[in-house]
């Protein structure tokens, strides 16, 4: 399938479902397809992301992943509130992307027409560049102090894991770059090979642990994985946001999609996200498992985190240190790359 057919496949969902609902206000594209063209290939291990706007002040529960006539798609619901003006949305890392180009499936009201024109006016602006930025830096500081040590622990490697990985986001950002979540190492090696930063990029992978893991190493935590994502598959019944991460739809990302990078030679590039669905499947396992059949798939999990040095919370704990050591510096190449990508405009901005 092409990017064209699944466009085709979500939008005639969105009419056909979501356009019928209560407080309905229109819908977009989001995520990796973005700017891709429609004759472009649909990876297998990838879905069509859409935004469904709503009026609602607190938006449903994000529907998750669903194949429609062949397409794999996922659906986020967004509060208009989100994208009340121009100016909130220019600053949002994860927003602003969106409406770089024309993403809207439907618009009923007119009002996202008018926000995506004047969003894609501005997006390179260095102001707003700059501010996005910092909107990463800011998320990456509160998360790594949010750290609950009281928590179980597949809540804490989480806690400590994404905010870690948002470190590549803040390069994707100043680069101009779609800030991918499963790819998000992979799509920063390539920018930092663009602006001659390559040693940054190991950096980055130390701060994550697998600077020095091999593919073997990966290949086996990702059968270490496999196993455990179908036993938490299996029994899922809680809602969670990312529910529909952790079902046999979805296994072709998590899984095969894991194992396509490892197998291409990015295998330290498909740790980031191996380790999320870990924690992710321990969250099923421990809400809707017994504790001595998550104890069963304990170790895989433990594994992999051995192989990034961690054992225990007073690790995780350090590692988040390094992490907020590290951003003077990830703050400094990100200004080098903003002053030397020619695609952002205007003067640099004076920031703390």
């Amino acid at each position: 399938m092409n990017v064209g057919s699944a466009r085709a496949a979500a939008t005639d969902w969105v009419l056909q479902h979501a356009s019928r609902e209560p407080g309905y206000m229109g819908a977009y594209f989001s995520g990796s397809t973005v700017g891709k063209p429609d004759e472009a290939e649909m990876d297998p291990s990838s879905d069509i992301d859409i935004v469904i706007v709503t009026q609602d002040a607190e938006p449903p529960l994000k529907l998750g992943k669903f194949i429609y006539q062949d397409a794999l798609i996922e659906a986020t619901y967004l509060s208009w509130r989100d994208l009340a003006s121009p100016e909130q949305v220019l600053t949002s890392y994860h927003l602003a992307g969106s409406f770089r180009v024309d993403t809207l499936m439907s618009d009923p009201t007119g009002q996202l027409r008018k926000l995506q024109t004047e969003v894609s006016r501005h997006f390179a602006d260095r102001i707003w560049v700059t501010r996005r930025c910092e909107n990463v830096r800011e998320r990456i500081i509160t998360g790594l102090r949010s750290i609950d040590p009281t928590g179980p622990w597949h809540r804490q490697v989480t806690s400590w894991l994404f905010p870690t990985g948002v470190t590549t986001h803040m390069l994707l950002v100043a680069a101009l770059r779609n800030p991918t979540v499963r790819l998000r190492y992979a799509a920063v090696r390539d920018v930092l090979k663009e602006y001659n930063q390559e040693e940054v990029y190991e950096e980055l992978l130390r701060l994550l642990g697998c600077k020095d893991m091999s593919a073997e190493q990966a290949m086996i935590h990702l059968n270490g994985l496999a196993r455990t994502f179908d036993a938490a598959s299996a029994i899922a019944k809680t809602p969670f946001f990312f529910s529909s991460d952790i079902t046999p739809d979805a296994r072709a990302i998590a899984i095969d999609g894991s194992r396509e990078l490892i197998l291409n030679g990015s295998h330290r590039e498909a740790v980031f996200w191996m380790v999320a669905t870990f924690a992710r499947c321990h969250n099923i396992l421990e809400v809707d498992g017994t504790p001595e059949f998550q104890e069963q798939y304990t170790p895989p999990f433990d594994a992999i985190l051995a192989d990034l040095g961690i054992t225990s919370t007073d690790d995780l704990l350090q590692r988040a240190d390094e992490v907020l050591h590290f951003l003077p510096k990830l703050w400094s190449v990100t200004e080098s790359i903003l002053d030397a990508n020619p695609n952002v405009t205007g003067g640099r901005e004076s920031t703390s």
